[in-house]
């Protein structure tokens, strides 16, 4: 028993070592920590902010209605008087949850389907590679809004609507990988051992494909929001009274004019989660880049 300490040590030392030098390497750069920070208060938004909200964010005040940001609204308020900073700190969930729904869908079907059809090749790959074109043949946001009139307006069906939009991206992506993966040894060693081809599609295809899932997902996030806030906006995503921030967009619009700040913050808020997404996913580019990796391995990390 006393030997058990130095076991869980030395099996420990590389991922600690591994996991050292990707800390190193994302903390190098100012924007990927200004990523993270910004995506984690966000999230933090996301799963507090119906806590801390100062107002319902459904009462109606009419007698408080278009209000300028003061002390009282520091947001100001909408056409109904209702506090926009409530409905913002309400609608945070409805946006991240967008993003979040849309690639947990669209990444592993999108993966999966790119594994089998690299690893397979043949009729199997033609097959599932012409699905793939039918779907990029349609411009992501007037697919979505064909699938959204179709199901009908609301969140869920937007959400479904864009995974239709999005994992033909990852379809492609992770076939890549695969054609060149298959031709891998390990890749042999396994056939002749006896694996199976799911074994061998998920225990070493889509393996070794994670860190540019990973990263092509972090930069998504930002786009899926965006997106849909955008069917929002057209009427196809959120409908009143859900203070979802591109719903919020598309109501302050009739008032852009007298009052600019029901649509000005909803709509930043939407530009800088995105943004933060995108220095993110920067950020671990960097990280999980293997010759910049080794780079800096050779160099030492200090």
């Amino acid at each position: 028993m006393r030997f058990m300490p130095k076991v869980l040590g030395d099996r420990l030392e590389p991922f600690m070592r591994e996991a050292g030098l990707s800390w190193f390497i994302f903390k190098r750069s100012p924007t990927a920590m200004a990523g993270l920070v910004i995506v984690a208060v966000f999230i933090f938004i996301a799963v507090f902010g119906p806590y801390i909200a100062p107002y319902d964010p459904y009462e109606v005040d009419m007698s408080s209605r278009l209000q300028p940001p003061s002390l009282e609204h520091p947001l100001g308020t909408d056409e109904y008087g209702r506090d926009i900073l409530s409905r913002m700190l309400h609608g945070a969930k409805y946006s991240i949850e967008a993003g979040i729904v849309v690639l947990a869908l669209a990444v592993p079907l999108g993966s999966l389907l790119g594994a089998v059809a690299g690893y397979m090749g043949g009729v199997v790959d033609e097959a599932l590679m012409r699905l793939t074109d039918i779907f990029l043949a349609f411009p992501g946001l007037i697919l979505a809004m064909a699938v959204c009139a179709a199901l009908g307006p609301g969140l869920w069906n937007a959400m479904l609507a864009l995974t239709l939009v999005w994992w033909p991206f990852y379809a492609r992506l992770v076939r890549g990988q695969a054609l060149a993966i298959r031709e891998e040894a390990y890749i042999e060693a396994a056939k002749s051992m006896g694996a199976s081809t799911l074994w061998i599609v998920v225990r070493h295809v889509l393996a070794n494909s994670i860190s540019p899932i990973l990263v092509s997902a972090t930069l998504d996030m930002g786009g899926v929001i965006i997106t849909a806030a955008a069917l929002s906006f057209l009427g196809f995503g959120a409908q009143p009274p859900t203070p979802e921030w591109g719903r919020m967009v598309c109501d302050g619009r009739l008032y852009i004019f007298s009052a600019p700040w029901y649509s000005l913050f909803p709509g930043f808020a939407i530009l800088l989660v995105a943004l933060g997404f995108n220095l993110l996913g920067d950020g671990l580019r960097d990280m999980l880049d293997p010759k910049l990796r080794r780079v800096i391995e050779v160099k030492g990390v200090e």
